[in-house]
């Protein structure tokens, strides 16, 4: 086998693609895209950042959501990803998102993405974010018999060997939980 040597870079796939909601200090919705971000616990999600309006607001409001980037919604998380909200403070309303406040943590819910974690912020340090999931909450129209289903949700990751999104969500195989090693299946 023959391989190509591509140097230190952050390549991994997939990287799910991870838009951040956030309020101001006056209760103006914000969102960004975040590709470099994953469950460390079963209640904690960590995520890297560099500064940012969304950190801004962390430190103002101590409360943020993650929802998944969809399909259907891939231009608007490509646009808040690549629109400063400290350049465009309306990026929010430009990407044509609507904002729900969350029951649980003072940051909105984007009502066109579906799922979201809700949290607190555990910690920000050296461009670190650590939240504690507080809650997840989905929309009624990407579940299936109470479960969430990926065929409807359609998120997306992002491919950093390309620079594109991919979409997720075709079964290739399940998870064994019975323990049996390869030999044996």
């Amino acid at each position: 086998m023959s391989r190509k040597n591509f140097g230190a870079k952050p390549l991994m796939y997939p990287q799910p693609v991870l838009i951040i909601g956030t309020y101001d200090e006056n209760g103006v919705p914000n969102a960004m895209n975040a590709a470099w971000g994953i469950t460390t616990d079963f209640k904690e999600i960590s995520i890297s950042l560099s500064d940012h309006k969304t950190t801004d607001n962390l430190k103002v409001k101590n409360a943020f959501t993650v929802s998944m980037a969809t399909e259907d919604q891939v231009v608007a998380c490509d646009y808040v990803g690549v629109v400063s909200g400290r350049k465009n403070p309306d990026k929010f309303k430009q990407a044509s998102f609507h904002a729900t406040k969350s029951e649980f943590v003072d940051a909105p819910l984007i009502d066109e993405l579906p799922l979201a974690l809700e949290c607190k912020v555990k910690s920000f340090e050296d461009g670190i974010l650590i939240g504690e999931i507080i809650n997840v909450s989905a929309d009624e129209s990407v579940l299936t018999d109470g479960q969430l289903d990926i065929r409807k949700l359609k998120p997306i990751s992002f491919n950093p060997f390309d620079n594109k999104y991919y979409g997720v969500g075709e079964e290739v195989g399940h998870a064994f939980k019975d323990g049996l090693t390869l030999r044996e299946r």
